[in-house]
């Protein structure tokens, strides 16, 4: 059963569904909760490795690092938890979201740099650096609890901007005229040279992750430029609106899994 090549309209929850039958199909081994797990889900002895490494996490600093960062002063006296609800504690799992003022989709990297902006301070970069090590602490109080990305009712512009993730996630580019679900749906399971190719349910669960071949934390949005530069596309900015578009297709999809970020991976 492959479903990449199919792109008539279905509704988001018939996508999911679609989705989720597909990987049962696949995985029969898998109840859905292992699908945070990533590709270590389906790779028993990586499992075991990243087990491993999990009890001394190379991400340790980043998540102290966040902490102070979230909790220092700006120079006008707010915090960060000023910015958010419940202070900015175990509310991960609501982002991407649909702001319908704003007409866009609102991730959390970017709901940092809006807050910074508000309180006259410069954006930081997305795809590494200190954006990371916030979105680590601020993950890190969010983890066990699931994935909640809502599509508004009756917002057509909210829609439209699932519908252009979804169309992002299965049209082929590059040279390799490859798209996301050729690797993450079609040959899910399978091998690459030496790595197996993860699902794409669970994509956004982990995230920021410590790059064990980067020797760094980076953002989802940076492991999305790396694979359009793996198969020679044109790469899209961090947090562009194609990007947002892409995780908020992702997130929704991946509704009701559990939240473990920061993670470590290959």
């Amino acid at each position: 059963m492959l479903i990449s090549s199919s792109l008539t309209w279905a509704s988001p929850e018939q996508d999911r569904k679609q989705i989720l039958t597909f990987y049962q199909q696949l995985f029969p081994q898998l109840q859905f909760a292992d699908y945070a797990q990533g590709v270590y889900a389906i790779d028993s002895d990586a499992k075991s490795s990243w087990q491993a490494i999990e009890e001394f996490p190379p991400y340790e600093f980043a998540l102290e690092e966040g902490k102070t960062l979230f909790n220092r002063p700006f120079n006008n006296g707010a915090r960060y938890a000023d910015c958010f609800p419940n202070q900015g504690i175990a509310i991960a799992q609501n982002y991407p979201y649909w702001d319908e003022h704003k007409q866009s989709i609102i991730t959390l990297a970017s709901a940092l740099n809006d807050c910074r902006l508000q309180n006259h301070l410069p954006a930081l970069p997305y795809a590494k650096g200190k954006i990371t090590k916030l979105l680590a602490y601020m993950a890190f109080t969010s983890r066990g609890q699931l994935i909640r990305t809502i599509i508004p009712e009756h917002s057509p512009q909210a829609l439209n901007a699932y519908e252009q993730g979804k169309a992002y996630f299965y049209q082929r580019r590059g040279q390799l005229n490859f798209s996301c679900a050729s690797c993450h749906i079609d040959n899910a399971g399978k091998f690459i040279r030496s790595e197996i190719l993860s699902p794409a349910l669970g994509h956004t669960t982990h995230w920021p992750a410590y790059r064990l071949n980067t020797g760094e934390m980076g953002t989802l949005h940076r492991r999305f430029m790396a694979c359009n530069k793996l198969i020679r596309a044109p790469i899209d900015a961090a947090q562009s609106p194609a990007l947002r578009q892409l995780e908020f297709f992702l997130s929704y999809i991946a509704n009701g899994l559990p939240l473990n970020g920061p993670s470590t991976r290959k």
